[in-house]
């Protein structure tokens, strides 16, 4: 499993705001204590639980968003290759911009951990593996790209409409182009919603076959949280579907049923 479009996945929405209305006023698009809980699955079985969470903190004596989104494992898939993920993005809640990154890794024997740091004012990132980096300006990292995207406005975009996003993932640029379906109605286990469609670019290659194997699903109301999230590899189908909920800031309005 490629994690690292999993975690793509579980943030890269927000990224969106940095092609329209990034000049507007920051006003977070959740609550402090709001918790999405996700259950990835091939067909009937379940391979694996994650969770997005964003509370308040302080870093450097100043407050901030401390946003943490969590993979792992479950069940089968738990016996065969076990996975840990942990992503962490402290974010200026003035801007919504990550000033701090943690990536902590645990899949299979393989450990990885590192930490990044954004300098707004020169551009620059900093990896306390890899050291200094010139990057894009308003850069971010998969976490706070997420919640960034949360503040699109869904009234301006087209079908077809193409977003070219710049994330910094695992000490490299990585740029995620994402195109705009549309609407559609969405069954889940939670209910009917109805959802806007955003496909990210994939890289056709020992993953994916295509690229247009990646689907996402944003709820339709002021919320617009991901609901489910598809990928079509050469090994199978995998979605990963949201099944709990809490703390959100507006109600769930796109709920038919």
């Amino acid at each position: 499993m490629k994690m690292k479009w999993l975690a793509a996945a579980c943030v890269f929405l927000l990224n969106l705001q940095t092609g329209k209305g990034q000049n507007n006023p920051y006003t977070p698009p959740f609550l402090v204590g709001e918790k999405l809980t996700y259950l990835l699955h091939y067909g009937i079985l379940n391979g694996g639980r994650g969770t997005l969470e964003v509370n308040k903190s302080t870093l450097d004596g100043k407050a901030i968003y401390h946003a943490v989104a969590r993979a792992n494992t479950i069940g089968l898939a738990d016996k065969l290759y076990k996975v840990e993920d942990v992503y962490e993005s402290f974010m200026d809640p003035l801007t919504g911009l990550p000033v701090k990154a943690i990536r902590n890794i645990r899949e299979g024997r393989y450990q990885y951990y590192n930490e990044t740091f954004f300098n707004r004012d020169s551009n620059r990132v900093y990896s306390q593996l890899s050291g200094y980096h010139d990057t894009p300006e308003g850069i971010i990292d998969m976490v706070s790209a997420l919640y960034y995207l949360r503040l699109v406005d869904r009234n301006q975009l087209a079908i077809g409409d193409k977003i070219d996003l710049i994330t910094y993932f695992a000490d490299e640029i990585y740029p995620l182009p994402v195109r705009y379906r549309g609407m559609e109605t969405l069954k889940t286990r939670l209910g009917t919603f109805r959802c806007h469609v955003f496909a990210p670019v994939t890289e056709p290659g020992r993953v994916f076959k295509t690229e247009d194997d990646m689907l996402m699903w944003f709820t339709d109301d002021d919320n617009f949280i991901p609901i489910r999230i598809q990928f079509d590899m050469w090994v199978g189908s995998m979605k990963v579907d949201l099944v709990e909920y809490s703390g959100l800031k507006y109600p769930l309005s796109s709920r038919l049923d």
